[in-house]
């Protein structure tokens, strides 16, 4: 599984850490080991820019999803399909605002958007009820199960 992690941003970041999360989410979601993933992480003035150009929104967001082939979790026996799953773009700033007013840490904020990010790229969406309780259960339980691979706090 080829997996990228670029920070362009002004804010440390664990690469390697982040990398190894999305390995173990595709991994979970059993995505072919062939995939490719792309991370990039962009200061406010770049996720502002993609934010408006691609959602028609105003100003930063904290996570972008730009999904490539569609490619989707296989369900039950059905075999991974090989594929380049896309892009997720997060902003460490915006996180860092969003984990002060959760009480939580800003890698434990990063680690949600990237698990978030994956789920999107892979056709989960949250705009309808189900859908929502479909997607934040199944985030929960990924961050559960790193948590638990790790040992660390998310």
């Amino acid at each position: 599984m080829t997996i990228e992690v670029v920070n362009e941003s002004e804010i440390e970041v664990d690469v390697v850490s982040m990398a190894s999360q999305a390995r173990f989410v595709l991994d979970r979601l059993r995505i072919h080991p062939q995939a490719e993933l792309s991370v990039l992480l962009v200061d406010e003035a770049a996720m502002t820019e993609l934010h408006v150009r691609w959602m028609n929104e105003p100003g930063p967001t904290d996570v972008l999803s730009f999904p490539m082939d569609e490619l989707r979790q296989p369900q039950d026996d059905d075999e991974p399909e090989p594929g380049m799953l896309g892009d997720v773009v997060l902003c460490p700033q915006v996180a860092e605002r969003q984990a002060s007013a959760a009480g939580h840490g800003r890698d434990d904020e990063m680690a949600l958007l990237l698990t978030h990010g994956i789920l999107h790229l892979l056709g989960y969406d949250h705009a309808e009820p189900d859908e929502h309780a479909e997607m934040f259960g199944l985030q929960a339980r990924l961050l559960a199960e790193w948590v638990g691979h790790t040992g660390g706090p998310v």
